[in-house]
């Protein structure tokens, strides 16, 4: 993590960009005080993986009940 000045962030921007990209974490200060953080973004989404694992959740239900009893039976007791 590096830390910089505002008013040195603000003429070096192209450079804080580069360090971000690079897989740095910028902090940015203004009079000793962290004002900001340039960070990396996050890794993207994998669609694919959410689906799939959506999948093996539903197969992983499949066959279970509740025994016989109801959901707002379960509700009303206060166990779910």
């Amino acid at each position: 993590m590096k830390e910089i000045g505002a008013f040195e962030a603000k003429s070096k921007f192209g450079q804080l960009l580069d360090w971000v990209e690079a897989g740095d974490e910028i902090v940015i200060t203004r009079r000793g005080k962290i004002v900001a953080r340039l960070v990396p973004p996050a890794a993207a989404v994998d669609h694919g993986a959410g689906i799939a694992a959506a999948a093996r959740i539903r197969a992983r239900r499949r066959g279970v009940t509740l025994g016989g009893l109801a959901i707002k039976d379960l509700v009303s007791a206060g166990r779910l």
